[in-house]
């Protein structure tokens, strides 16, 4: 009897503290709720939080699987749920629904969404427990989504930035080509598959592999590769094969050729070791981007953006899609040169494909109007991917096409000249007037120079040799001499004055111009050598050009540049020389072509001046070997730019006079 009497008691005061124990209120319920469904935690919403309805209506896969797969295909990120919450004091009545303004943010690939939507808890017992549950529907993941309907993604595609030139003629743009493919009825000579691989520079299981394909059929056009409208000689050829057809297809064109190749560079498929340094970018495998030249130098502002649209495909019939975010496409940037293309090509063509470089830069603006590296190669040969027998070719190549050599330094020789005398005449240390006697052909200063003589080309200059005489004559002995005067500290100012060791300011990476591999002059030898631009003295083309503004712009040289919209005439050294030094300079520069050995730039309308300059390349104590020859030059008396060009292995051909007449060629045509 007593026991029952301890039982009911227990079992009322368990009745009586489940009765003083707060109800979970549907405010609280919903906090939990958002709190998950902020973390995307579909599965905890799903199990604990939805009501039977709800439950009997949607089932896991409804709920969970497409939310997750959603926010994998949309990119959906930084969910941000929130509601509006409600008095302190607020009574809940468990018989009626209770409802809340919620408010929805959250980020997609096609942009940010944003919406508002009111919530419903219902109050529910569960295993004889009591609690608030959510009413939900596909309405909470897109307002305007009912069951049944499929949402969608549309993808406009973006075009790549184009490379022009300062007049607006293209250098790399978005044209037409053609897609080579094969109609299998048609074919009916297997030997013309064989001619096409060998054509396109693929195997014939390409070929095959590609019409072996499930969805080929006998009257349907098949692609096995691509080729450029410019390539006219090929198309030609392909068009004789019977079964073999094209069709015009989006391709980058390269219009200029060889003649840009190394300054614009070509595009391809994204490489491993790129990908890996610009996933994180959003670039994807399947990304054609810049592989070399402009186009890779300047990927980020060329490279376009595609669009991206978030849509509601309705289930019921007649009813229009539903956009829910839209990013429009962004093309890439379209980026202006300062190159004068038609001047590129015109110098390009008078090296006539010899291994050189050549450089020539506006003196009034310093802006780059031609950057040369010849020989160059077919842009669009690599952009198609090239075979491996190109490839090869190319790489054995003895004039080393590949090899991009305005971003290089060179020996300048006598080109440096006017350099030298420049340093001598500001520092007080050369006077132009003032002769010298030089007899003999070498020379040295005293016997401590051992076997070490300057030579000199044309001993048979008059005496006494002033700096004209020296600079028409280039008379090595002469100028070695006035920097023996000079010392080895003052021309090594001098030189760092005008950017020796010094980074070229210039958005194309160039390597830098050096006095010698130290920066410094160990001995009155070097002392002479580097004088007359031997020893160890390396100059890059663009730098040589630059250096002979300060002639004309009476001691200035401008920051060269390469796109339009750069600031122009950005001073990067100035006081070089003054005015009348300049002009003593510009004399003997017009001397040099009307009265020097320059003479195949003695042109009867345009009236050149500059210098010539022969760069040895040998080993100490070897007789003969290579030479480089280089003419840098403009027009005397209309100087709208300034034109420096190396030619290599000119040693029997006339050295630098050679030189001189490739460059007199440019001028020769209004261009």
């Amino acid at each position: 009897m007593r026991r029952g009497i301890w039982a009911l008691v227990v079992l009322l005061f368990l009745v009586l503290l489940s009765g003083c124990q707060e109800k979970v209120t549907p405010e609280e319920r919903l906090a939990e709720y958002v709190k998950h469904w902020n973390k995307a935690e579909f599965a905890e919403m799903y199990s604990n939080y939805l009501n039977k309805e709800t439950k009997n209506t949607f089932n896991t896969e409804d709920f969970v699987d497409r939310q997750e797969k959603l926010y994998g295909d949309l990119g959906i990120k930084d969910v941000e749920v929130s509601y509006k919450k409600t008095s302190k004091d607020k009574e809940w009545d468990v018989e009626k629904p209770a409802t809340f303004p919620i408010q929805v943010k959250m980020e997609t690939i096609a942009g940010p969404v944003e919406f508002e939507h009111k919530i419903t808890l219902v109050n529910e017992t569960r295993e004889d427990s009591e609690n608030w549950y959510v009413e939900w529907n596909p309405s909470f993941i897109f307002p305007e989504l009912a069951k049944g309907d499929a949402i969608r993604i549309q993808t406009s595609k973006s075009l790549r930035g184009e490379i022009l030139d300062r007049n607006g003629l293209p250098i790399a743009i978005n044209g037409t080509g053609y897609e080579i493919g094969i109609v299998p009825e048609k074919l009916t000579d297997e030997n013309n598959k064989v001619k096409l691989a060998d054509l396109l520079g693929i195997s014939t299981e390409t070929i095959d592999k590609q019409l072996n394909q499930g969805w080929v059929k006998p009257n349907l056009f098949v692609p096995v590769g691509y080729v450029a409208k410019s390539n006219t000689e090929l198309l030609d050829q392909i068009a004789q094969l019977a079964g073999v057809t094209r069709m015009d297809t989006a391709m980058r064109e390269y219009p200029y050729g060889e003649a840009l190749s190394h300054l614009s560079g070509y595009i391809g498929d994204i490489t491993g070791e790129q990908l890996e340094k610009w996933a994180k970018e959003g670039y994807t495998e399947s990304d054609t981007v810049g592989r070399q030249g402009l186009e890779l130098l300047l990927e980020k502002r060329l490279r376009g953006t595609d669009g991206t649209r978030i849509y509601i495909d309705k289930a019921v019939e007649g009813i229009e899609p539903i956009t829910i975010a839209d990013k429009p496409a962004v093309h890439g940037e379209t980026v202006r040169l300062t190159i004068d293309a038609e001047l590129q090509k015109l110098t390009y063509d008078s090296m006539k494909g010899e291994a050189g470089t050549s450089a020539a830069v506006n003196p009034e603006t310093g802006e780059t109007l031609a950057l040369v590296s010849s020989p160059g190669f077919n842009p669009t040969e690599f952009m198609l991917g090239m075979s491996g027998d190109k490839l090869k070719e190319l790489s054995e190549n003895p004039l080393n096409p590949l090899f991009n050599r305005f971003k290089t330094s060179y020996a300048p020789g006598s080109a440096i000249k006017p350099v030298t005398a420049a340093i001598g005449l500001a520092a007080g240390t050369l006077n132009p007037a003032e002769g010298r006697t030089i007899n003999g052909e070498t020379w040295q200063k005293d016997a401590s120079w051992g076997d070490y003589r300057v030579t000199r080309v044309h001993p048979e200059a008059p005496n006494p040799i002033d700096l004209n005489k020296a600079m028409v004559y280039s008379d090595n002995i002469y100028f070695a001499q006035e920097a023996l005067d000079m010392g080895r500290e003052q021309l090594v100012e001098g030189l760092t004055g005008y950017g020796f060791g010094e980074e070229i300011p210039f958005a194309y990476g160039m390597k830098t111009s050096q006095i010698s591999n130290e920066g410094t002059i160990s001995s009155e030898g070097q002392l002479a050598d580097t004088s007359f631009g031997q020893g160890q003295m390396l100059t890059n083309i663009l730098h040589l050009a630059s250096m002979y503004e300060v002639f004309l712009n009476d001691g200035t040289m401008y920051k060269p540049t390469l796109f339009l919209d750069e600031e122009k005439a950005q001073v990067w050294k100035e006081g070089l020389v003054n005015a009348e030094q300049a002009t003593t300079l510009r004399t003997s520069m017009r001397n040099v072509v009307v009265d020097g050995f320059a003479q195949a730039a003695n042109l009867p309308n345009v009236p050149l001046a500059g210098k010539t300059g022969t760069a040895e390349l040998k080993a100490a104590g070897e007789e003969g070997g290579k030479q480089n020859g280089f003419f840098v030059t403009y027009n005397s008396e209309d100087p709208q730019f300034i034109l420096a060009m190396m030619i290599e292995s000119v040693e029997d051909n006339d050295g630098s006079a050679y030189v001189a007449e490739r460059v007199s060629n440019i001028f020769k045509y209004d261009y």
